[in-house]
């Protein structure tokens, strides 16, 4: 598949965009910040240690500031094929309400600020995960991965599921198999969740030239690789229990969310090629996000019913 190259994108000094503080929280990207602090938050719970509330407060505040650093930074260097996509068409950037130098700027003002704030406030290790995180989203997934590979998603998943573990690490100050867990949980989860979405979406992806699995490889086998890894996102969902680091109860809610989630991936399994509506597609798409919070909230509840029964 040929890809489309990256229009140059003029970022010689000029006069400022009248952007608004709206048009720049919106670069933050603030719905995926917010399930990065979630996920981020449950890790620091999980982790075996008491932090200073104040402390944990700032690390908080530091991981979603870099959250947004990426985001930001992504749609910098986006711009061109998100001008292009129907679903991104009216970012900020593409649209003309920040300069794509406004852009660059704030995302990398933003990426240093959290990662020292981090750094000084909890533990470089914590630290360091975030600068990795940042650097792997845009630098790997974004300017590599996203435009040259079908396995875009899978690589660059690495990087929305490091959070439970930055959280972790800056509370322990140490990664533990835990937390490699917690990590695996989303890691695996995002092919799936991303290849539904890209299979009602393909054209929209065609059209920035963004070698998606349904483009590259077909309907069919981006179906299969669904089913795969769902069947691996529901046995991931009960590793807390059997580690020993979730309870029973939580174990049996993930086992019954995670056999949903099978259940979803079947249905678009066996929906026909070429199906226009993508109804299974767009279904499993939206219970993913549902299966995802879902399972970050009881391992929440769990964690937080340990602590008060200690």
């Amino acid at each position: 598949m040929a890809l489309v190259e990256r229009e140059h994108i003029d970022e010689r000094p000029g006069p400022l965009s009248e952007a608004t503080a709206g048009d720049f929280i919106a670069l933050l990207k603030p719905r995926v910040m917010s399930l990065v602090v979630f996920t981020a938050f449950v890790g620091m719970l999980l982790a075996p240690a008491s932090p200073h509330p104040f402390l944990a407060v700032i690390a908080m505040l530091a991981i979603a500031v870099g959250a947004g650093a990426s985001g930001a930074l992504n749609m910098w260097y986006d711009a061109d094929i998100d001008r292009v996509m129907a679903r991104t068409a009216n970012r900020p950037v593409p649209r003309g309400r920040v300069a794509p130098g406004e852009a660059l700027g704030f995302g990398l003002v933003l990426s240093v600020l959290s990662v020292m704030t981090l750094g000084l406030m909890a533990n470089w290790l914590a630290a360091s995960l975030l600068a990795f995180t940042i650097f792997f989203y845009v630098v790997v997934y974004t300017m590599w991965l996203k435009r040259s590979t079908p396995q875009n998603i899978v690589i660059g998943g690495a990087a929305g599921a490091l959070p439970p573990m930055i959280g972790w690490a800056a509370v322990a100050g140490t990664v533990t198999v835990e937390s490699l867990v917690l990590f695996l949980i989303i890691f695996l989860w995002t092919p799936p969740h991303f290849w539904a979405l890209a299979l009602f979406k393909s054209g929209d992806y065609a059209r920035a030239g963004i070698p998606m699995m349904p483009n590259v490889a077909g309907e069919r086998h981006t179906k299969r690789q669904i089913f795969a890894y769902s069947l691996a996102v529901a046995v991931s969902g009960v590793l807390p229990a059997a580690l020993g680091f979730a309870s029973l109860a939580y174990g049996v809610l993930a086992a019954a969310l995670g056999g949903a989630f099978v259940w979803y991936a079947w249905r678009v399994l066996r929906l026909e090629d070429g199906d226009r509506a993508m109804r299974p597609a767009k279904a499993l798409f939206g219970f993913s996000l549902v299966y995802l919070f879902a399972i970050f909230a009881a391992l929440l509840v769990d964690g937080l019913a340990s602590l008060l029964g200690a």
